[in-house]
């Protein structure tokens, strides 16, 4: 950490238990953005270790100094250029690199040593076979829900991406299309290596985030994307999912136990290779959906970033929505999140759409899942719907060519 800006701003001025920043104390910062004491123990981990470490005063210790040092260094440009034909897992490590960063990549580069092949395998039928539930709910469930997490949506906002969310946007649907090839984890597939220019890019955003002004002027944490953080963008991303999946068995969505495994053991997996510890990692979905509950749940919030953010979101979606409303569309997501979260993020009412999504949706998915011959009037519209917001995933957001991640070597503009 000692080459980061902000960290004697952060040992002089701040303790996140004990006093918040500048923009707290101006009523910017609500105390519901301030994470409680951490007491969630690994023993319900993959480590199983049965210690209380706070995950959000672990960072990355791999990874941190090396990406600062080669932004210090005005390296990052000619690194970029270079991850131009790593995309593949089993792609060799590129030439040119700085030395330091080709040996990081040798040895992160890879699944863990409890990866399990057969459960991938098993999760990648899954994914093939839920396909269109899983994009929905990660678009308009997931995505929207990002903005109301309030450090997520203020570190996304004051990075670079956060001026252009188009292109932000097609990384992040890169990182969730690759997650769902069915080779993602093979050396044919993209994940490894998604998951690891991911990982420095965050490396980066910790080094560049506390230069801005803007920034610390709004954020409680004086160093983003902490373990702590990586588990809550988890649990709005899988653990989210698989409550939606097991709601919606009530309509007939047919989930095994093995699959609902398999699932896990791909989210613990891409968790691994972004970087948090294996005791930060929940062994199961019963400990999974407890530690959502502890660390998600309270810190859920509507801040001024995250309600730009949703509306430029979907924005987004709307463009590749085949003909439905924006009127549609938003109610959808107060559908899979809530009114209350709707009304955070000033979704406008269209109640003639929510009448539709109500009676439709659970007899569309009986007639997906054969357990209605008669198809619902609705059909058409629901899946044209669930398909316009898989394109975002399938063209990987902008085009059917794969969509770089690259390492950024700045902050929003005018932060």
């Amino acid at each position: 950490m000692s080459g980061w800006p902000g960290k004697w701003w952060l040992m002089e001025n701040l303790s996140r238990r004990s006093v918040l920043t500048l923009g707290a104390a101006l009523g910017l910062v609500t105390v519901t953005d301030v994470p409680k004491a951490w007491a969630w123990s690994s023993a319900n981990s993959i480590a199983g270790t049965n210690t209380v470490t706070d995950p959000w005063d672990v960072w990355d210790d791999d990874t941190d100094p090396l990406v600062a040092s080669l932004l210090d260094n005005g390296q990052i440009p000619a690194v970029n250029n270079a991850f131009k034909t790593f995309i593949k897992n089993g792609d060799p490590v590129p030439s040119g690199l700085p030395p330091a960063l080709a040996t990081y990549i040798g040895q992160v580069n890879k699944l863990p040593s409890w990866a399990d092949q057969a459960k991938l395998d098993r999760a990648a039928q899954f994914n093939k076979r839920m396909s269109m539930y899983l994009f929905l709910l990660y678009g308009l469930g997931s995505g929207i829900m990002s903005t109301v997490i309030p450090r997520e949506a203020r570190n996304v906002y004051w990075s670079e991406g956060g001026a252009d969310m188009k292109s932000r946007a097609a990384k992040t649907f890169t990182y969730g299309y690759d997650l769902n090839t069915p080779d993602a984890f093979k050396a044919t597939g993209n994940f490894i290596t998604t998951s690891t220019k991911t990982r420095l890019t965050h490396a980066a955003v910790r080094h560049l985030l506390p230069q801005s002004a803007a920034w610390r002027g709004v954020t409680d944490h004086p160093i983003p994307i902490s373990n702590g953080d990586i588990l809550i963008t988890f649990h709005s991303l899988g653990t989210y999912v698989h409550s939606k999946l097991v709601e919606w068995r009530r309509y007939g969505l047919r989930v095994s136990a093995a699959e609902e495994e398999a699932y896990l053991h791909m989210w613990q997996v891409a968790l691994h290779l972004l970087g948090v510890r294996d005791e930060f990692i929940p062994a199961t979905w019963a400990a999974a959906h407890e530690q959502s509950q502890y660390a998600l749940t309270p810190i859920l919030a509507p801040t001024r970033e995250g309600i730009d953010l949703a509306d430029t979101l979907l924005n987004l979606t709307s463009s590749v929505d085949l003909g439905i409303t924006k009127g549609f569309q938003r109610e959808f997501a107060r559908y899979v999140l809530s009114d209350r979260i709707g009304n955070w993020l000033r979704l406008p009412r269209d109640l003639i759409s929510r009448g539709v999504i109500e009676a439709g949706w659970p007899t569309y998915i009986m007639f997906r899942e054969g357990l209605s011959p008669v198809m619902p009037g609705t059909f058409s519209m629901f899946d044209h719907f669930v398909r316009g917001l898989a394109m975002l995933f399938l063209n990987n957001g902008t085009s059917s060519s794969h969509t770089p991640i690259t390492i950024p070597t700045m902050n929003r503009p005018g932060s």
